[in-house]
């Protein structure tokens, strides 16, 4: 059948910018095909979202909906970006207050679909009654939803402590080094009994409600990355259909701002005066944070390799915050014509890009790993958030496409050392030319977008026949 009607999809994501620019690249190739969009967030994050192409626009619906006030999160705080980590908690209690004003809006606008991600355990009930045909967007890899065995049959053991979780499940049946590290397990159940405590739920409830509400799993990958995984995933949910829409890339002319912005004038024009490949380009996610041992100790690190990097910093020091962090006394003085630390928005898609760049020091989010492997650009790995940023350092070390920085298993601690000796591996050593290589094979999935542009008209198509039939 010919996609003749047109859909009308909501997305609805979790207020990290990490969830909401991917979804929100979703909402806009939906789009693209002729649909109508509502995009719904905050009233703050919508208004730092891109601005829409001009074609767009007619298209997409910026739905703003007020957060609820909590008395224990900053002012003007919507996004994890605005607070410090022990206050996520706080803000995923502010987003259940969502529920009334966002089952207003489905009330009022009654679209066929709905896609969220893992927050809104209360959502599929709700979309459910109002007849909304329900989508749940993976924003993870398959494997680490994988690790963590969302639909995985009750003949295995519960992981109840850190040690269950520093092996590959028993439930994988393939040979893999799928695995937390000890320090990652610790965080994990820490931060687990804090979220329960002060949001009123655990992820994990989340998460199940979430996924068990759905009529479809939409995985953000492809099977010429991670075949294995999906298919397992698929052997888990005979009920449910378990539907790739590709990676996603990122499109550089849509998310980076005009060529004439002065700031990248002026990082292009440091970029031409550096050799082919041979800058570091060093940025860590708009949300995870180092203390000030581990920023010395990756700073110090820098220095010693004598590799000309390129660096995004936002978050330095600041006399009246406690937790602030500073660059070791004088660091930019000795690394001055070597290396730029940038302390505001960067248009990273366009560094990327840059013939002059060869590796990428990344906290392993999966968008930060997709926009660098579009590029051909090797990874070396620091993960700093537990859920899923170590899980992808793992395989991506096993596919040979980076190499992560080696750390202190019981604390997750690491060196000046160790930061070196990693860089100058993937960078320039012959014995690291194995990650050099795998990373621009990784490329030819990544960032073709032939591949990735199939999968996601497939997506679409599905999305359209189970709604209005064949």
């Amino acid at each position: 059948m010919a996609e003749s009607k047109k859909l009308h999809v909501a997305v609805f994501p979790w207020l990290a910018f990490g969830h909401l620019m991917p979804l929100f690249e979703l909402g806009k190739l939906i789009a693209q095909k002729g649909h109508k969009i509502s995009f719904i967030s905050t009233t703050r994050n919508i208004r730092r979202l891109p601005q829409l192409p001009p074609n767009l626009t007619p298209l997409v619906e910026l739905v703003s909906l007020s957060l609820p006030r909590e008395d224990n999160l900053p002012q003007e705080a919507e996004a994890t970006m605005d607070v410090a980590p022990h206050l996520v908690p706080y803000l995923k209690r502010a987003f259940d207050g969502l529920q009334e004003s966002l089952t207003q809006f489905l009330e009022a606008s009654k679209p066929d679909w709905i896609i969220y991600d893992f927050a809104p355990y209360w959502l599929p009930p709700i979309a459910s009654r109002l007849g909304i045909s329900r989508a749940f967007f993976n924003i993870l890899s398959s494997w680490s939803i994988c690790f963590f065995g969302h639909g995985v049959r009750d003949e295995y053991e519960a992981r109840t402590k850190p040690e269950h979780f520093i092996v590959p499940p028993k439930w994988i049946p393939f040979p893999s080094n799928l695995a937390f590290r000890l320090y990652d397990a610790k965080k994990m159940f820490s931060q687990l009994e804090q979220t329960v405590e002060l949001s009123g739920c655990s992820d994990l409830f989340r998460v199940s409600s979430c996924m068990s509400g759905c009529e479809v799993f939409a995985m953000r990958s492809c099977l010429e990355v991670e075949a294995e995984w999906i298919h397992l995933y698929q052997a888990w949910h005979h009920q449910q259909p378990v539907v790739p829409l590709g990676v996603l890339p990122p499109s550089v002319e849509d998310n980076n701002g005009s060529e004439k912005d002065d700031s990248y004038l002026y990082i292009s024009d440091w970029l031409n005066k550096q050799e082919k490949g041979s800058v570091v380009y060093i940025a860590l996610g708009s949300e995870a944070t180092l203390g000030q041992e581990d920023l010395t100790e990756l700073a110090l690190g820098l220095e010693l390799s004598g590799l000309p990097f390129f660096w995004i910093l936002r978050k330095q020091g600041n006399s009246d915050n406690p937790d602030s962090v500073e660059l070791p006394d004088r660091f930019q003085e000795r690394t001055e014509g070597r290396g730029i630390v940038w302390t505001s928005w960067a248009p990273q898609l366009r560094i990327l890009r840059h013939d002059s760049v060869g590796g990428f020091l990344t906290h392993c989010g999966w968008s930060s790993i997709i926009e660098g492997l579009a590029f051909g650009r090797a990874l070396i790995m620091l993960p700093i958030h537990v859920v899923d940023q170590g899980l992808n350092s793992r395989i991506l070390e096993e596919k040979k496409a980076g190499k992560e920085i080696t750390r202190n298993e019981e604390d997750g601690s690491f060196t000046r050392d160790s930061v070196a000796e990693t860089l100058r591996l993937v960078m320039v050593d012959e014995n690291g030319r194995i990650y050099r290589e795998g990373a621009k094979e990784m490329m030819k999935i990544f960032g073709d977008r032939g591949i990735q542009d199939r999968y996601f008209s497939n997506f679409v198509g599905f999305l359209h026949d189970h709604r209005f039939g064949r």
